[in-house]
C-alpha cells in the first residue's frame, strides 16, 4: 500500500510588505493518486483585492497538462486571509487519466498573470472508480469507464425546514429525519442511484447572505455563506461514499419573487447589482457576479463525479411571469446560453448542464447546444409522460428528463384523501419513464409524504428491471412496436439486445383480458414480472406466432412480459 505524503514547494521569498502579487508556497497531500480520486493543494500567496471571489480582481488557477498532452485549467478558491497579507487558497483536483500530469499554479491580478510556479508532476495510477457521467444517447448516460447509467430516484428538494407552510403536513415536513444522511442512505439501500436537490435560502445557501426557515444555516457577511459551504462539503462527501448522483439545482424561482427576492444577494437593496429579477438576467454586473459563483462551484466541488449535472434554474418560466412586465423569452435564453457556455469553458471535468421549466415553454431554450439535457415538470399529467419524452427527445435530439412529477401539485391539499392515487401515480411515472427515452426516470416530488408511506422500497422493483434490461441490451434501448386488443389497457414496449419487454397496466378496477400483438414471431417462453412484488414467473402458455391471446391483467395491476427475440 502506498503511503500518502506531503510535499512543500517553496518559492522565491519576498517581503510581506511587497505590493505586488506573488505565490509564496504550495503544499500538496500527495505526489501520487488514483484515477478520479481527489487530491488537495494548499497555496499561500500574497495579493491585493477588493473581493477574493471576483475573478476579474484576483484569481488563482491550476494549469495542467494531461498524460495525453492536452492542456486544461482548474479554478482555485480562496479560503481565508486579508488583502495585502499572506492568504490561504486551495485547489481540489481529480485526474481523469492515468500517467504523469504536469501542473503549475498561476496567479492573476486584474486579469493579468503576475506570478506562476515551476512545473511539477503528479503520478496517477488506475483505480476502481467509474468516473464522471457523460451524455451517451437519448435513453442513457455513460460513465468514463464505459458503464451505462439510468437514473432512478426522487427529489429531495431540501432538508427539513424549521417552519413549513403546508396546511396538513407541516409537522411531517419539519421532522428532522428528513436530512440528507438518512434520506440518501435509505434511497441507496433500496436501489436508488439519483436525486435532485435545491440551493436556496433555506437549503445549501452558498450564494445567500441571508437565510431563513432553517436552523442549519446562519447569516453571513461574506460573498459566499460559510454555513452553506460546510453543508455542501458534507453532502458531496456523503454522495461520494454512497455512490449516488445528484442533479444540483443552483437557483430556483422561489428566490426571485416576494420574500425570496427581498433576501436575494443580487438585489440592490442587499448590496447586489439588480433592482429587479429582470435585471438579474440582463445587467452585465449581475452576470459577471453570477459567473464568479459558477467559478466557485467548479473550484470547490467540480472534482466530484457525484454531481451528475448542474441545473442552472428550477422552473425558470415561473420567474418570467412573476414580474410585471414579464421577462422576455429572449433574455432568458440569452442568459442560459451565456452561463452554460461559461460553465463548459471553465469546467475541466465537463459536467453536464441543464435547466428546467414548469409548464410554459421558453422559446429557444431547448435548442441551446451547451445545455446537455432538456427538462420540464409535470403534475396531474403523468399519463402524458411517455408521449412527452418521445416527442421532445426526437424533436431536439437531446435527452429529455421529467425533473418533477406527481398526482397533485397543490401542497395545501390533504394528500391522505387521495393517497391511493398518489401512490399509484408514483409507480406509474417510474414505469412510464423506464419504457421511454430518458436517461433519468421521472423524478417524483413530495419525498416526505412518500417516505411516510414506505414507498422508497418500491425503487427496488424498478432497479431490478433496469438491471435486467441493461444486461440484455448492454445499455442499448429502442422502442418496440406492440399492440393490444383492449383499448383500456396501457401498453409500452422496448427492445434491449435480443430481449423484448412489454409493460401492461390496467388502470380500471376490474380484471381485463386482452390479445397482445408482437412485432415478429414469438416462439420461445415468456416470463412475467409482477411489478408490485418484483417476482418473475414463467407464463404457462405460449404466443401463437406473433399473438398472445387472452392475457389477463387484474384491476389496478401492472405486469411486464419478458421474451427472447433471438430466433427472429
Amino acid at each position: 500500500m502506498k503511503t500518502r505524503f506531503s510535499r512543500i514547494i517553496l518559492l522565491t521569498a519576498i517581503s510581506l510588505s511587497a505590493l505586488h502579487a506573488q505565490i509564496l508556497q504550495v503544499n500538496s497531500d500527495s505526489g501520487e493518486i488514483g484515477k478520479y480520486e481527489k487530491t488537495e493543494f494548499d497555496i499561500r500567496l500574497i495579493a491585493n483585492w477588493q473581493c477574493p471571489y471576483t475573478a476579474s480582481d484576483v484569481a488563482l488557477e491550476m494549469h495542467f497538462k494531461t498524460p495525453q498532452g492536452d492542456k486544461d485549467c482548474l479554478p482555485c478558491y480562496y479560503v481565508e486571509g486579508q488583502s495585502g497579507q499572506p492568504s490561504h487558497w486551495q485547489a481540489r483536483f481529480a485526474p481523469i487519466w492515468t500517467g504523469i500530469y504536469q501542473y503549475q499554479f498561476q496567479l492573476f491580478d486584474d486579469g493579468i498573470c503576475v506570478d506562476s510556479t515551476s512545473m511539477n508532476e503528479l503520478t496517477v495510477h488506475a483505480s476502481d472508480q467509474k468516473g464522471f457521467l457523460r451524455p451517451r444517447e437519448l435513453w442513457t448516460w455513460q460513465f468514463d469507464n464505459g458503464d451505462v447509467f439510468r437514473g432512478i430516484g426522487e427529489n429531495i428538494g431540501w432538508e427539513a425546514r424549521t417552519h413549513d407552510d403546508s396546511r396538513y403536513f407541516s409537522e411531517l415536513h419539519e421532522n428532522p429525519r428528513f436530512n440528507y444522511r438518512d434520506m440518501l442512505t435509505k434511497l441507496a439501500a433500496n436501489g436508488g442511484n439519483f436525486f435532485r436537490t435545491w440551493m436556496i435560502y433555506w437549503n445549501l445557501p452558498v450564494d445567500w447572505k441571508q437565510v431563513d426557515n432553517s436552523n442549519r444555516y446562519q447569516n453571513s457577511a461574506s460573498r459566499f455563506n460559510e454555513s452553506g459551504i460546510r453543508r455542501m462539503d458534507e453532502l458531496v462527501n456523503l454522495c461520494d461514499s454512497l455512490g449516488i448522483y445528484m442533479m444540483l439545482t443552483l437557483d430556483s424561482h422561489a428566490g426571485f419573487a416576494g420574500a425570496g427576492w427581498d433576501m436575494n444577494s443580487y438585489n440592490i437593496k442587499n448590496g447586489g447589482p439588480a433592482r429587479t429579477a429582470r435585471e438579474f438576467f440582463t445587467l452585465d454586473q449581475a452576470k459577471a457576479r453570477y459567473k464568479d459563483k459558477l467559478r466557485f462551484m467548479i473550484a470547490r466541488w467540480g472534482y466530484s463525479p457525484s454531481i451528475a449535472t448542474w441545473e442552472l434554474f428550477n422552473e425558470i418560466d415561473n420567474i418570467m411571469y412573476q414580474t410585471d412586465p414579464s421577462i422576455p423569452d429572449s433574455a432568458i435564453t440569452t442568459w442560459h446560453e451565456e452561463m452554460s457556455s461559461y460553465l463548459k469553458a471553465i469546467d475541466p471535468y465537463h459536467h453536464m448542464v441543464t435547466t428546467s421549466i414548469s409548464h410554459r415553454e421558453v422559446e429557444g431554450l431547448n435548442e441551446i447546444a451547451t445545455l446537455d439535457v432538456n427538462q420540464k415538470h409535470m403534475y396531474r399529467h403523468t399519463g402524458e409522460i411517455p408521449g412527452t419524452l418521445r416527442t421532445y427527445s426526437a424533436k431536439f435530439q437531446k435527452p429529455y428528463v421529467i425533473g418533477e412529477f406527481s398526482y397533485e401539485w397543490d401542497w395545501q391539499k390533504n394528500f391522505n384523501e387521495m393517497a391511493a392515487g398518489m401512490d399509484s401515480d408514483f409507480k406509474r411515472g417510474l414505469w412510464y419513464g423506464l419504457f421511454s427515452p430518458t436517461p433519468v426516470l421521472p423524478i417524483t416530488w413530495w419525498w416526505e409524504f412518500f417516505d411516510d408511506r414506505d414507498m422508497t422500497v418500491y425503487f427496488k422493483q424498478v432497479q431490478q428491471m433496469v438491471n435486467r434490461m441493461q444486461l440484455a441490451g448492454k445499455g442499448n434501448y429502442q422502442q418496440y412496436p406492440v399492440q393490444v386488443s383492449d383499448p383500456d389497457i396501457i401498453a409500452l414496449a422496448v427492445q434491449c439486445g435480443l430481449a423484448g419487454f412489454v409493460y401492461l397496466w390496467n388502470p380500471g378496477p376490474d380484471e381485463r383480458h386482452t390479445d397482445i400483438y408482437f412485432h415478429g414471431l414469438i416462439e420461445g417462453p415468456i416470463d412475467v414480472f409482477q411489478c408490485e412484488s418484483g417476482q418473475i414467473r414463467p407464463l404457462n402458455k405460449k404466443a401463437d406466432k406473433n399473438i398472445l391471446k387472452g392475457f389477463s391483467v387484474a384491476g389496478m395491476e401492472d405486469k411486464i412480459l419478458i421474451f427472447d427475440m433471438g430466433t427472429h
